[in-house]
């Protein structure tokens, strides 16, 4: 469920620079809506934090690792567009 949201994040630099180069915000603003939904597909399936009693395990380290990325990117291509997001959802 992770791999969809890996994938737009590793495509997350290419299609910043084909915004820029073809002054295209448009490109930047479907990649970040793409990252969106595919971060709550991943939360849904994959949740970054354990449940009640749960202990941590490296699995959540790695699922809050992915989802501190996603978040990384959002607010960095919000920013760009001009558009101020929360610092927390």
């Amino acid at each position: 469920a992770a791999r969809p949201l890996l994938d737009l994040i590793a495509d997350h630099p290419g299609v910043l620079l084909a915004g820029a180069r073809h002054r295209a915000p448009d490109r930047v603003a479907r990649q970040l809506e793409a990252v969106a939904h595919a971060f709550f597909d991943f939360h849904d399936s994959c949740p970054p934090l354990p449940a009640g009693d749960e202990k941590p395990s490296a699995a959540h380290r790695a699922r809050l690792a992915i989802a501190e990325a996603a978040g990384t990117v959002l607010a960095g291509g919000l920013s760009l567009l001009g558009i101020r997001a929360p610092e927390h959802l």
